[in-house]
């Protein structure tokens, strides 16, 4: 398959504020891009607008609830008012939740579907007109989470489900026009995402994240779901321990449960302390 430049390309990146998704908008910059940056947090678009200006790259910030359709179609329309095409979408705003079902409230599930899930399937809409005139290409920020099971975050991991389904099905409506699609999978990420986890009662988690493996910088995130696009892969499982439990989950999946919960173990104790 032949290899995607992205030089002079009109690329959207949701959830572009912070972390994984001002380091994607900053490496598709660095590549010749042109950025259309869409979050709910202005300082945090202002913020990236000031750095891609001074690395003399263009920026289109735009403040945007995912969870909105209208939202979405206006800020879609925007940015091909403003760049005059659009190329590219990238689906990487999200929220997690860190709390056994059994203390979760089911309006904390429904949020964090609401963005993660129905987010990138409004944003996606959208912008797909644009994307079939111009053969472009949907990248969509998945986990682990939706391959594999994940204790203490049913919703999370039900909402990374939801997007390999819908974008695998969408991908053979798709592809056969042009239009290429990459899920991308990393591990656990140093970003803000943990940090701004909704606990079971919808307010703040409170108790530490417990990760297995090592955290991955939102740079180190950013350059390989860069290579995956301009490679045109389908599915990019980013670093050892996602490559690891997307094996060990296939092969032996009672296996990865066991070891998945024991090391994550300490979330469902954190939630039942709460109660």
């Amino acid at each position: 398959m032949s290899r995607r430049s992205f030089a002079g390309k009109s690329v959207v990146v949701t959830g572009a504020g912070g972390g994984l998704g001002r380091a994607i908008a900053k490496r598709f910059a660095a590549a010749g891009a042109v950025i259309a940056a869409l979050d709910k947090d202005p300082q945090g678009l202002e913020a990236l607008r000031a750095q891609l200006r001074a690395e003399q790259s263009e920026c289109l910030a735009l403040r945007c609830d995912v969870s909105d359709p209208a939202d979405c179609e206006a800020s879609v329309a925007n940015v091909a008012r403003h760049f005059g095409r659009l190329d590219v979408l990238i689906n990487n705003a999200g929220i997690s939740h860190r709390s056994a079902f059994e203390f979760t409230r089911p309006e904390v599930v429904r949020r964090v579907m609401e963005v993660n899930f129905f987010g990138a399937a409004n944003c996606t809409h959208a912008a797909l007109p644009a994307l079939l005139a111009n053969q472009g290409m949907i990248i969509v920020v998945s986990s682990v989470a939706g391959f594999a099971p994940l204790i203490a975050r049913t919703g999370y991991a039900a909402s990374k489900h939801a997007l390999h389904g819908f974008f695998e099905s969408l991908r053979t409506e798709i592809e056969p026009k042009g239009v290429s699609v990459l899920l991308a999978c990393p591990s656990f990420i140093s970003t803000h995402i943990d940090r701004n986890a909704l606990g079971g009662d919808g307010g703040p988690v409170t108790h530490e994240q417990v990760v297995f493996g090592n955290r991955m910088s939102p740079r180190d995130a950013a350059e390989r779901i860069y290579r995956g696009a301009v490679a045109n892969k389908r599915l990019l499982l980013i670093g050892r321990a996602a490559k690891v439990a997307w094996w060990v989950s296939r092969l032996t999946p009672a296996v990865f449960e066991r070891g998945m919960a024991r090391r994550l173990r300490g979330e469902l104790e954190s939630s039942k302390e709460l109660q």
